[in-house]
């Protein structure tokens, strides 16, 4: 099967559930926006410098498979859905690196790469919260997945602050 299918040329395309949407729907423009910092994310885990960080970038990767396979299943229960103990454990990732950092203020993001591109990253995931917001407002989302997406934006800005403190960088306002 090839991945050119032209079932798009017309604007449109298949949700999970086979439902076919305009391509500039808030349900596609939400998983896009997932789909784009997935992307961004790869990009960041090559420039990490902590094996620790590269690690759960790419767990988080995996994660964001799922989140928008739940965001492209409109009143389909998606196979695997991002769940309560998955938004813990990137909390208990947040207070892990919390308790390391000691922050003393606000930051100004981007002091080394690595941690520029994970401050890029935190920017399209608060996009994709946006926009995800704005599917709510019009369609039933899994609260999981919007808890999800917020607190990985709070992972983002501090596992940049680890790759700043891990070199002495960290730069506040």
């Amino acid at each position: 099967m090839s991945i050119s299918t032209k079932t798009g040329d017309s604007g449109q395309t298949s949700l999970w559930s086979g439902e076919r949407v305009f391509k500039d729907d808030i349900r596609v423009e939400s998983y896009g926006t997932v789909d784009e910092l997935n992307s961004f994310l790869g990009e960041a885990m090559y420039y990490a410098n902590s094996s620790e960080v590269k690690d759960i970038l790419l767990s988080i990767q995996r994660d964001l498979f799922r989140v928008a396979g739940q965001l492209a299943s409109k009143d389909v229960l998606y196979v695997k859905p991002v769940c309560d103990e998955d938004v813990q454990r990137l909390t208990d990732i947040v207070h892990h690196y919390e308790e390391i950092i000691k922050l003393k203020g606000f930051v100004i993001p981007g002091s080394i790469l690595a941690s520029a591109k994970l401050d890029i990253c935190r920017t399209v995931c608060r996009r994709a919260e946006r926009r995800i917001v704005a599917l709510k407002r019009v369609e039933t989302v899994p609260v999981q997945v919007g808890q999800y997406i917020n607190r990985l934006s709070d992972l983002l800005f501090i596992v940049a602050r680890y790759e700043e403190y891990l070199q002495d960088k960290i730069i506040y306002k």
